[in-house]
């Protein structure tokens, strides 16, 4: 009997153990929150978590009312400044694009102009031959005299009507010219005793009123010139002369031309001590104006061209047009028919290349032009992949924003009720 009341005296006693000797869970550690109404914490809560939302929620709106995912420095403030320079540089290049164009329209209404000028040379090219010819008669030369100064009279018409937005194309007022205070003319070198002087400088396609400075590394010759803050500069290797030599240094990304002469003395003159005969001179260019297209969104970007001077005055050998056919007079004789001709066939040489210098600088121009669009395109995707918005992106962060919005409102509504239930403690 004793054994058995033992028994269940323990067994009691584990049954009290169970029911109040168990461990707290962390909720049950944690104390319990009193019922407040001055300051209701959920609330609080929900408010600032509902304002950042509709803070996203207005941003993510921006982005896709705009397009933009830039819109202001704070969205990405390193984007920003690379993307505005991508921007400067395409806005950069597609006025370089426009500027080209309008020089293609620059170089074909000169070109076209030209075009009636070869016809009219052959014509009077034809009435010399004519003229060459013993049967004519005195009043059938002054006939033909006549028909050839309203023919070089054209010239000088087609020369001075040609014009492009006012500018005047082929008259000589866009030819880019040597300046007499260039040093480089009067530049000499001896050696072996023989002489090499300089017998001609062309600055055709060099830039207007600009200074060509000439160094030497020993027959290396190098041209350098400073324009707008920026500079260029070519090389070219200078050849030895012999007697009665010619030589010309092309500076062709420059436009300047240098041709030598070897007097006939047969001494050799090496290329070095030709290129120190030309230390520190100088090409002087000058023109009332000149035609450069900036081609580029940068300084320096520039197609330069200068546009010969076409009226009869500047065409010609020796005897220019202007001279030879100054009156009805002009062919009296076969032998004035002879050297009309050959001054007509220089003339004619003289329009042929100033016409295929117009033809390769729109071919170059067309070139810039293509090139240009080229990097537009690359340089403006650049420029979108960092500035323009992914729209299905940012849809889906709307979508997001949208129910965090919509449940933030929610939780918001059920906290401001909570402290009402505070009011059944009270009645």
């Amino acid at each position: 009997m004793m054994l058995m009341e033992d028994q269940r005296i323990r067994n009691a006693d584990s049954n009290l153990c169970r029911q109040g000797c168990r461990e707290f869970t962390a909720e049950e550690a944690t104390p319990t929150m009193g019922m407040i109404i001055n300051t209701n914490v959920a609330a609080l809560n929900a408010q600032r978590n509902l304002s950042s939302t509709s803070a996203t929620m207005g941003k993510t709106l921006e982005k896709l009312s705009s397009g933009l995912r830039i819109n202001r420095a704070a969205d990405d403030a390193a984007g920003l400044a690379i993307s505005e320079k991508m921007r400067s540089q395409v806005r950069g290049m597609q006025q370089g694009q426009r500027n080209a164009q309008d020089g293609v329209s620059m170089l074909q209404t000169a070109e076209g102009a030209l075009n009636e000028v070869h016809t009219i040379l052959q014509r009077v090219r034809e009435l010399s031959v004519q003229a060459g010819n013993s049967t004519l008669s005195s009043s059938d030369r002054t006939a033909i005299g006549e028909e050839m100064v309203a023919l070089r009279s054209e010239i000088d018409n087609i020369a001075q009507r040609t014009r492009f937005n006012g500018l005047n194309l082929l008259n000589g007022s866009l030819a880019v010219t040597l300046d007499g205070s260039s040093t480089a003319s009067g530049a000499t070198a001896t050696e072996n005793g023989g002489t090499v002087s300089v017998a001609g400088i062309d600055v055709g396609n060099a830039d207007a009123n600009s200074t060509y400075t000439l160094t030497n590394a020993a027959a290396v010759l190098t041209a350098t010139v400073t324009s707008g803050g920026f500079s260029r500069a070519e090389t070219f290797t200078v050849q030895d002369m012999g007697a009665n030599g010619t030589q010309d240094i092309i500076f062709e990304e420059l436009g300047v031309t240098v041709s030598l002469e070897h007097d006939a003395n047969a001494g050799n003159v090496t290329g070095a001590v030709i290129a120190a005969g030309l230390n520190n001179d100088t090409v002087v260019t000058t023109a009332s104006s000149s035609a450069s297209f900036r081609v580029g969104s940068e300084v320096g970007d520039n197609i330069t061209l200068s546009f010969d001077d076409m009226r009869s005055s500047a065409l010609g050998n020796g005897s220019k047009l202007s001279t030879l056919i100054a009156d009805n007079t002009a062919v009296a004789t076969t032998a004035d028919a002879d050297t009309l001709l050959a001054s007509i066939d220089t003339a004619i040489g003289q329009v042929s290349t100033f016409r295929a210098v117009l033809g390769a600088r729109q071919n170059q121009l067309e070139t810039a032009i293509n090139s240009l669009g080229v990097s537009v395109e690359n340089l403006s995707a650049s420029e979108s992949r960092i500035r323009d918005a992914d729209i299905a992106s940012v849809s889906s962060q709307m979508m997001t924003s949208q129910i965090m919005q919509q449940a933030g409102v929610s939780v918001l509504a059920q906290a401001n009720a909570a402290p009402q239930s505070v009011l059944s403690l009270i009645g």
